[in-house]
C-alpha cells in the first residue's frame, strides 16, 4: 500500500538495519531534522531497555523517530507516555476492541501481555537537549515466546490477518501527532491522565525492580512527571524514575 503520513514526518525506509536506533542517532547527530522517521522492516540486533534483546524478524513493525523537542530532557520524558497513548489507539483503529493496558513506564499490553515495547534514547548539548530517538517495536504477526515478561502479538491476539504494518504505522504516526501538539499546547496533564486511566496495576500491588533495589508496594499513579508514585507498606511513598513493574507473584522470575 502507498503510505501517507502527515507532512510533519520524513520518511526513511530500510528493508533491514542491525538496529533502527542506532541509526536514528547518527542521522540525528548528522543534523536530521525533527520528525524523520526510519522505518525498518527488519532487524539483526533490536534493543529494548536496559541492553535488552528485542526480537525483529519481519512481519513487525519496527520504528525510530528523530525528536528535537523544545524542552528540558527532565520533560521530555513525556514522549514515552505519548508514544504509549499513541501505540493504544493506532491498535484501537485498526483492529476489534482489545483490553490495551499501559505498563510503567514504557510498554504496551494486550490482554496483560506485552505487545509493544518504547525506548528513548537522547543526547545534550550542555544542559540543553539536543535531539532524543524514539524507538517503537510493536508486535503485529510475530512474538517471543520467551521474554522477561509474556509477550503476544496483534494477530494472536484476533487482530484480522490483513491487517499490515504499514496501516499500524500510519495510525501510529496520526495519534502521536495529535499527543505530541496537545502536549505543546496543555502540558503533560491530559497525557498522564490519559495514560493513567488505562495503567497496568494501578492501585494494585506490584513488584517495582529498580538498578540497585527491589521494591513491594500499591502502585498509586504516575506525578507530574511521569515517576511511578509506590506507596511502601510502612506507609510511606517513593517516587521511582526508572524501573520495571511486575505482578508480586513474579518475584521468582528472571529479570
Amino acid at each position: 500500500m502507498s503510505l501517507k503520513l502527515p507532512p510533519a514526518y520524513r520518511l526513511i525506509e530500510r528493508d533491514a538495519v542491525s538496529n533502527s536506533n542506532d541509526e536514528a542517532k547518527v542521522l540525528a547527530r548528522a543534523g536530521a531534522e525533527d520528525g524523520t522517521l526510519l522505518w525498518v522492516r527488519q532487524q539483526s540486533a533490536g534493543k529494548g531497555r536496559g541492553g535488552r534483546t528485542w526480537d525483529s524478524p519481519p512481519g513487525n513493525l519496527y520504528l525510530s523517530l528523530v525528536l528535537r523537542p523544545d524542552c528540558p530532557l527532565s520533560e521530555a520524558s513525556a514522549l514515552g507516555f505519548i508514544a504509549a497513548l499513541a501505540v493504544g489507539e493506532a491498535i484501537g483503529s485498526v483492529a476489534p476492541p482489545m483490553d490495551v493496558l499501559y505498563k510503567w513506564p514504557n510498554d504496551v499490553l494486550l490482554n496483560g501481555r506485552k505487545v509493544a515495547g518504547i525506548l528513548l534514547e537522547s543526547e545534550t548539548s550542555g544542559d540543553e537537549l539536543a535531539w532524543l530517538v524514539l524507538g517503537i517495536g510493536v508486535n503485529v504477526a510475530h512474538f517471543p515466546k520467551e521474554a522477561n515478561f509474556p509477550a503476544t502479538s496483534l494477530h494472536f491476539e484476533g487482530a484480522p490477518r490483513t491487517l499490515s504494518v504499514e496501516e499500524l504505522l500510519q495510525a501510529f504516526c496520526r495519534y502521536f501527532l495529535s499527543w505530541t501538539n496537545r502536549w505543546l499546547e496543555e502540558g503533560f496533564a491530559p497525557v498522564r491522565a490519559a495514560w493513567s486511566r488505562h495503567a497496568y496495576r494501578k492501585g494494585e500491588e506490584i513488584e517495582a525492580r529498580l538498578p540497585q533495589e527491589t521494591l513491594s508496594g500499591r502502585f498509586q499513579d504516575i506525578d507530574e512527571s511521569g515517576c511511578l508514585v509506590l506507596a511502601l507498606p510502612d506507609g510511606s511513598q517513593r517516587h521511582i524514575a526508572y524501573g520495571e513493574v511486575f505482578p508480586p507473584e513474579s518475584a521468582g522470575e528472571a529479570g
